[in-house]
């Protein structure tokens, strides 16, 4: 009865701890807002866009044009064996036992990075390491006479071999539609983010499905896993009974005992997952705030640098310093489109210089920047603000003192 009751509880334990992972992840991705690609900044990001890619592999099996792809060759046995038993009425007897199944023979792939781009511009996503959900271009048995069998197979054939194949191949190809949630970082060769493994992350998913249907998948597991996990809690009961007497009806303390230890495991997981990601999604409102600020501290460096380039031009005016003070005073509180046109205004020879042009564009990068980072923290805050309201993360949040955020409003 202990060993039935051991086993028990280590497959409720078991049901307990994979629903929670399936719930943390639909909590990741229902918590996070799709970023645009312009608007990337360092940290957990979730993209949507298409494939980009200038020199794209070729597919092993289907030889399609792609930027990743996994293929796998099976091959069916067959095994006959006699053995020889007792039957019930002590005489012996033989009979024939058949066991199949399929054997991998053959697999590879290989993986390029690649950029992926929607209405703002492009990111580089390296894929290694990720969990790659691609389309499925090819899942084919075929018999020796198909010129697959041996024109992509093996030539020598496993033992017991019944002489089919199986061949699948997914890929991802180029102008695909794909879903990407992953730690975004600083690439190494030139000054943009890139996404890619990190090893602190708590997923990274590259994937040809909806976001809706990532999400639903990772709900209807966890729901899965909490019915297998009550079904342990009733059988667990169930065979730790002593039946070696006649009972005059069914105990039902046992089955109170082993569901109402399940519910509570489950309970505990269910307000540890959430507690966390509630914890998480405040990280991330706060870091989407100091995103602001950064784009706001280089859109307030870049104006001195504006004021030295007319400085350059005007410099042999006799009130240059103070003119130059007047415009550093209302270029401070101005954004960067309007201090670029009060100064093309005031000096029309500024459209022609290099550096005054540099600057332009980066000031107008950064204004779109600060504009998107906006949006991100608005966003963000939003999903954060209505799961403090939702029932019953509301609970898990009072209990944890976790305040609203403040929206930007500018």
């Amino acid at each position: 009865m202990q060993f039935v009751l051991l086993i028990g509880f280590v497959v409720m334990l078991l049901c307990v701890l994979f629903a929670m992972q399936n719930l943390k992840k639909k909590r990741l991705i229902d918590d996070t807002p799709t970023s645009k690609v312009k608007g990337v900044f360092i940290g957990l990001v979730e993209l949507k866009g298409k494939v980009k890619t200038t020199r794209p592999l070729t597919s092993y099996l289907t030889e399609k044009p792609c930027v990743y792809y996994r293929w796998s060759i099976e091959e069916h046995w067959t095994k006959r064996t006699t053995e020889t038993y007792t039957d019930s009425h002590g005489k012996t007897r033989t009979r024939t036992k058949t066991e199949s199944g399929w054997k991998t023979v053959a697999s590879g792939g290989d993986e390029i990075p690649f950029e992926l781009c929607d209405d703002t511009g492009c990111i580089l996503i390296r894929p290694e390491k990720a969990r790659v959900e691609a389309i499925t271009v090819m899942n084919r048995v075929c018999g020796r006479s198909d010129p697959l069998y041996y024109g992509k197979g093996p030539d020598r054939a496993i033992m017991y071999s019944d002489h089919r194949r199986r061949f699948v191949e997914r890929i991802i190809p180029p102008d695909a539609d794909l879903y990407v949630f992953g730690q975004a970082r600083e690439r190494e060769d030139i000054v943009a983010p890139e996404v890619a493994y990190d090893k602190e992350a708590p997923m990274f998913l590259i994937s040809t499905r909806e976001e809706k249907k990532l999400s639903r998948r990772y709900s209807l597991y966890y729901w899965l896993l909490v019915a297998v996990g009550i079904i342990a809690a009733i059988a667990t009961a169930y065979f730790s009974i002593d039946r070696t007497f006649s009972l005059p009806q069914e105990p039902i303390q046992p089955y109170i005992v082993t569901i109402g230890s399940f519910l509570v495991m489950l309970f505990i997981g269910w307000f540890w997952v959430t507690h966390n990601s509630l914890k998480s999604l405040q990280r991330r409102v706060q870091q989407g705030w100091s995103q602001i600020e950064v784009q706001l501290k280089r859109r307030h460096d870049l104006i001195p640098l504006l004021v030295n380039v007319v400085k350059g031009l005007v410099k042999h005016e006799q009130d240059t310093q103070e003119k130059l003070a007047e415009l550093r005073g209302e270029l401070e509180n101005m954004s960067g489109k309007e201090v670029l046109k009060v100064l093309i205004e005031r000096y029309p020879n500024l459209k022609s210089q290099e550096a005054f042009i540099k600057l332009q564009k980066e000031l107008s990068d950064t204004e779109n920047r600060i504009a998107l980072a906006r949006g991100y923290y608005n966003e963000i805050a939003s999903f954060y603000n209505a799961r403090l309201e939702r029932f019953p993360d509301l609970i898990v949040a009072k209990l944890g003192r976790l305040k609203h955020q403040r929206l930007w409003k500018q």
